[in-house]
Order: structure tokens, then C-alpha cells, then sequence
């Protein structure tokens, strides 16, 4: 399997932005799942560069990385499209920021706070 990125760190980054303004962790938990896998492939690839390592443990770990990469950008792809994200500027629809927004002044009544 080939290793490929459909999503830049910089998407990644907007993926994250936008569900922490709007307090919904689920996409940024697996972009942050994302850009850990990407860490361990990078990091991966420049072990198998160096002679003195054994290949076949770092292709082993590299190789699974490779395809744990591609599933969570398949599971990336299905989020946004079930919950309708802009996909050419990474942003939340509206009708989830709005939930989330509801959410956040309903809470507010419970801790006292003012909307």
C-alpha cells in the first residue's frame, strides 16, 4: 500500500480549530489521531535510513502506519460528509455550530452563567 495524504497538516489543523471553538471533539480527536500516525511514519522512514537498525522492525511499523493512516482519512472523509463540513474550507455547518452554540447557553443556566 501506498502512502498518501489527503488531507494537509494545515487541513488538520482547521479541523482541530474549528471543533475546539465549537466544543465538538469527535473529528478533532481523529485528526489529532491523524497527525500522530503521520509522526510515527516520518519518524519511521528516517529509522530505516540509519544502517544499524534492523529494516524489517521499522518497514514492520511503517507499513502499519501506512494503512492506519489511510483508514482514519477514510473515517475523516465519512465525518464530514455525515455532518456536512464545507469541505474545500474545513469549516462546521452552521446547524452543528448552532447545536453546539444551544448547548453551550444550556449549560450556562445550569453553572449560573450569563449568555
Amino acid at each position: 500500500m501506498q502512502y498518501s495524504e489527503r488531507f494537509s497538516d494545515q487541513d488538520l489543523t482547521q479541523i482541530v480549530e474549528q471543533s475546539l471553538i465549537y466544543m465538538c471533539a469527535c473529528p478533532a480527536q481523529v485528526a489529532q489521531a491523524l497527525r500522530t500516525v503521520r509522526e510515527m511514519h516520518r519518524y519511521q522512514l528516517n529509522c530505516l535510513t540509519d544502517a544499524s537498525n534492523d529494516p524489517r522492525v521499522h518497514q514492520a511499523i511503517a507499513d502499519t502506519a501506512t494503512f492506519t493512516h489511510a483508514q482514519l482519512e477514510d473515517c475523516m472523509e465519512k465525518i464530514l460528509v455525515i455532518e456536512q463540513w464545507d469541505r474545500a474550507t474545513l469549516t462546521m455547518p452552521p446547524h452543528l455550530r448552532k447545536r453546539q452554540m444551544q448547548e453551550l447557553t444550556s449549560d450556562s443556566k445550569f453553572f449560573n452563567l450569563p449568555k
